[in-house]
């Protein structure tokens, strides 16, 4: 029989009780975060001024607002170009927010790749937590 390599018993207590203590405070400020995280609205305007664009906290479109200005230089494509840009930057703003509310109950890298959908990524850092 070949050796089996025991595992780092303390370090897997440690992130035990790492884990523990995130799902303890995830549940006490779970539903505050979770209303907060909700309640996210971001605008960002483009570098011209002549659009501005809201998004939820899902980078989900909540609301347009274009200067009268842009019919002076009709530029379809421009226009289209420069919504989709700032909807774009509008969205990873809000992104960025729900990761930092939720900052105190969970690692914001590993809040990211959920967010991300990154399972690769989530579950290298939850077994860099075991080591």
């Amino acid at each position: 029989m070949g050796s089996l390599e025991r595992p780092d018993v303390a370090g897997v207590r440690a992130y035990a009780d790492e884990l523990r203590e995130m799902f303890t405070r995830l549940q006490d400020q779970g539903l505050e975060l979770h209303t907060r995280a909700r309640a996210v609205q971001v605008t960002e305007t483009s570098p011209d001024g002549l659009v501005s664009v809201t998004v939820g906290s899902r980078g989900e479109l909540i609301r347009i607002d274009l200067d009268p200005r842009i019919y002076r230089r009709p530029d379809a494509r421009g226009l289209a170009d420069t919504i989709v840009t700032t909807a774009q930057r509008a969205a990873a703003t809000a992104r960025e927010r729900i990761v930092e509310i939720f900052a105190p109950v969970i690692p914001p890298e590993q809040f990211q790749a959920h967010l991300d959908g990154d399972v690769e990524a989530v579950l290298s850092q939850l077994a860099g937590g075991a080591e």
